[in-house]
């Protein structure tokens, strides 16, 4: 299991602990506490969950009124509403659960552009002094980081790649969104070149975890190592070269064709290999190729006439 570096002293370390944070591999668990009309919002949306087909969201009742997800104009973006206030609006809104933080009855609500290319912002709705309120929680610009829910505070903990560091984010009533760590992506500590075992890897970036080819990488591709990474989402299993290095080849979603990378691991020799079309559309390569042995360089030369 890949771990997580905090740079935020002993309680978060105790809180990710406590909400078995694995945000490369996994959305954190959940430990809600239902709300006092958990059901009823549950009932509402097996109902009619908004985007499955033609189906319509049901009312959900939160807090004395109502929260609608309604389409105004066929095509149109959907709009989360509380008692005729909009709350938010976009071409997909989801009702997600209702969570009790403390004392305070909390609406959680998936709303986005749509499409896999980034996941939906998370909307929390909740009533303060009468009013409804409503925060926004979105990172990078591409959706929220998965939320787990403790009595106190709801938790965003991004997935990282390799290389990758970013903010851990925290919501309650009383304090609203703050930053209580940072994460920082590290492998698995004392894994070495002798662990390494491609028939575990469903994507290549799985290499990563094991600490010998991150750091190998990491000397070759300094701050480039997330967007190598990056460039290998959109991938498969890996091969066998000749010598015994294994490869794979990936690219980054959306942008197969435009944006394509390529990682070679040869255990034996202990060294790792990495190629990517970048921005510019030309390829960048870690060592150069000429430095490459013969079989890994037929090996992405294969790849890159295949069209990845």
């Amino acid at each position: 299991m890949t771990r997580l570096l905090l740079a935020a002293g002993a309680s978060v370390a105790i809180l990710l602990a406590t909400i078995g944070a694995n945000a490369q591999t996994t959305a954190p668990a959940t430990s809600d506490q239902p709300a006092a009309d958990q059901g009823a919002a549950d009932q509402g949306a097996d109902s009619g969950q908004a985007g499955s087909g033609e189906e319509k969201q049901a009312p959900i009742p939160f807090e004395g009124g109502q929260l609608t997800i309604t389409q105004p104009e066929q095509d149109g973006e959907k709009v989360l509403s509380y008692d005729g206030k909009q709350l938010a609006s976009n071409y997909d809104v989801f009702f997600d659960k209702i969570v009790k933080i403390g004392d305070v009855n909390v609406a959680l609500v998936d709303v986005g552009d749509g499409g896999n290319q980034c996941g939906p912002a998370k909307v929390i709705v909740w009533k303060k002094d009468g009013e409804i309120q409503t925060t926004t929680v979105e990172q990078d610009e591409c959706g929220a980081p998965p939320a787990a829910v403790s009595d106190d505070a709801i938790y965003f903990v991004p997935y990282l790649l390799p290389g990758d560091s970013k903010p851990a984010l925290q919501w309650s009533p009383t304090e609203g969104l703050t930053t209580f760590g940072n994460l920082t992506y590290t492998p698995e500590p004392g894994t070495d070149w002798k662990d390494v075992d491609p028939s575990k890897y469903d994507n290549i970036i799985d290499a990563f975890h094991n600490e010998a080819v991150y750091k190998a990488g990491q000397a070759l591709l300094g701050d480039d190592m997330p967007d190598m990474a990056t460039s290998l989402l959109v991938g498969g299993g890996t091969e066998k070269t000749t010598s015994g290095a294994f490869y794979a080849t990936g690219c980054v979603p959306h942008d197969c064709g435009g944006n394509d990378g390529f990682m070679a691991v040869d255990p034996a020799k202990q060294k790792v290999y990495f190629a990517r079309r970048g921005d510019n559309g030309g390829p960048q390569a870690w060592p150069p190729l000429k430095d490459w042995p013969d079989d890994i360089k037929k090996a992405y030369e294969d790849a890159q006439g295949s069209g990845n």
